[in-house]
């Protein structure tokens, strides 16, 4: 990705960077969709267990002006993307002992907190950039294949990808939209046969991330300006499409288009869709799926784990 520029809070509003940073991730996406084109129809998807397979009334075959757009962490797959992608760096002594304990106390303490605080939510955004400083997204990428299969392959959520499935086989694209660097993003989205991913966009020059970002995370508003920019690069009509997310964080997304589904969701989140009567699903575990209200799926036995939010690495130089 070439370079687009470093954007502080003072330079530009809140607005204007998720703009920026929705409009990258979709450039970014579309082009390592028609990078990889031929090796998705070349790959045959892995099966979902049949028990998984609950077929909705939606998607409508040959919609060719509709897809489906899936929040990645907690919705296609159980945790959070980064914190495994981070377990298979220091694995590799990308960083040391201590600074995982930081990380993995960065993902408790979303958990209990719930919310996605600015603050820790910077340190985690700028620990993350000076990890990967001066390597070549090459590297981050060959990596990530690896730590894929290590750590994440048997964390997808048969249901939702059940769910994916069914608008492939409809004819209709599939993208993650996901916090996650779009390189991580991009992994999982080739391994389970889908069409692509939008994901944070890094700067990179030369081929070399820079530490920096283009705009910000691709995270709560981000994501509807990046599927925006994408249906329209695309021709799509949103009120045809469907967006599945588990996160109250990701209502932007979901309020964009005509089949919004609650996955596995928050309470704010389930709140939301029940006054608004939106689909719900819930995959996890029955004990998992009581402390939030909601009956779990039958026939759905997955454990259950991780955080509703993107989390990133905390780590600070001392």
């Amino acid at each position: 990705m070439a370079a687009l520029g470093w954007l502080t809070p003072r330079r530009r509003s809140a607005t204007a960077r998720s703009v920026l940073a929705g409009e990258a991730s979709a450039e970014a996406a579309r082009k390592t969709s028609a990078e990889d084109e031929s090796a998705l129809l070349a790959k045959t998807p892995e099966e979902a267990p049949e028990e998984a397979r609950e077929e909705p009334a939606f998607p409508v075959a040959g919609d060719d002006r509709a897809a489906a757009f899936f929040d990645l962490d907690n919705t296609v797959m159980q945790g959070a993307s980064l914190f495994h992608f981070g377990r298979g760096l220091y694995k590799r002594k990308f960083f040391e002992r201590r600074e995982l304990t930081r990380f993995a106390w960065q993902q408790a303490w979303f958990r209990l907190a719930g919310v996605e605080d600015p603050e820790h939510m910077q340190d985690a955004r700028d620990s993350a950039l000076s990890i990967v400083k001066g390597h070549r997204v090459s590297e981050l990428m060959s990596i990530g294949e690896e730590i894929y299969d290590e750590y994440m392959a048997d964390r997808i959520w048969p249901g939702t990808r059940a769910l994916a499935q069914a608008h492939l086989d409809a004819g209709q694209p599939v993208w993650l939209v996901t916090a996650a660097p779009v390189e991580t993003a991009t992994i999982i989205a080739r391994r389970l046969g889908l069409t692509g991913a939008l994901g944070t966009v890094a700067e990179s020059v030369d081929g070399v991330y820079t530490g920096r970002l283009v705009g910000e995370p691709l995270h709560g508003p981000a994501k509807a300006e990046a599927v925006r920019a994408l249906a329209a690069a695309e021709g799509l009509d949103l009120e045809r499409c469907a967006a599945y997310s588990d996160s109250h964080n990701d209502i932007p997304m979901l309020s964009l288009v005509g089949h919004p589904y609650a996955i596995n969701p928050d309470t704010k989140l389930r709140r939301h869709a029940r006054a608004r009567d939106w689909r719900l699903r819930d995959y996890r575990t029955g004990r998992k799926a009581a402390k939030v209200g909601i009956p779990a799926a039958a026939g759905v036995g997955a454990l259950a784990g991780g955080t509703a939010a993107a989390i990133a690495l905390h780590r600070r130089r001392r």
